[in-house]
């Protein structure tokens, strides 16, 4: 058993999501930042890496939603990198963070923590916590690129919707959604076009992975 797991990022044209120092742009049309909103109004949690916190220190939250209507955050920090100052350790929202057994990092009494394995978190045993432990029924999965692929790596994500601005970015190590070492798997992934719909000045793709 484990969530239902949606991967939803925005790119530019040519495929990046962000800048070569990793700087946060703006890339998702108004329409876009709307049907997002929305989503986090649906799911149970939210999921992104230790990378999007440091570089961009995100709430996770809805505006003016109560502790009890915004969605769970969960960070994956394998080495205990979360600043002590980030806005996803707020009293906004419930916030999990999903570390690894060799971590000894101690976030405070309100934060769950949950251990991944020895080295490398384990993200199918994790997502199995999340849904038989803590009653987490569907994640929205938001970044960054190395994270993406860890889950498609895993064969975990049900569904990938990727909004595709109007812009260029460029840059040989600018991320991508699906970043890292090599191929998410072996063979690639092979993807199910269920949906396109244009928002603004970009396009809304929706896909469904064969796995």
């Amino acid at each position: 058993m484990k969530p239902f797991i949606l991967v939803n990022c925005a790119m530019s044209a040519d495929g990046k999501l962000a800048g070569t120092e990793r700087r946060q742009i703006r890339i998702s049309s108004d329409e876009d930042i709307t049907r997002v909103k929305g989503l986090r109004r649906k799911y149970d949690a939210i999921l992104v890496g230790v990378g999007t916190v440091i570089a961009d220190d995100p709430h996770l939250t809805i505006k003016n939603a109560t502790f009890d209507e915004n969605p769970v955050r969960i960070v994956l920090d394998s080495h205990g990198r979360i600043p002590d100052s980030a806005r996803v350790l707020d009293d906004r929202a419930q916030t999990i963070i999903v570390t690894n057994d060799e971590c000894t990092k101690d976030w405070g009494r309100d934060v769950i923590v949950i251990r991944g394995g020895p080295g490398r978190i384990n993200l199918t045993n994790v997502m199995h916590i999340l849904a038989q432990d803590l009653g987490i029924e569907n994640v929205i999965v938001e970044g960054g690129g190395e994270v993406i692929a860890s889950f498609f790596r895993e064969r975990l994500v049900d569904r990938y919707s990727v909004f595709v601005g109007g812009l260029i970015i460029g840059g040989r190590n600018a991320p991508t959604p699906a970043d890292g070492d090599g191929w998410a798997v072996p063979e690639g992934v092979r993807l199910t076009l269920d949906s396109a719909e244009v928002m603004g000045n970009g396009a809304l793709l929706t896909f469904t992975p064969h796995y």
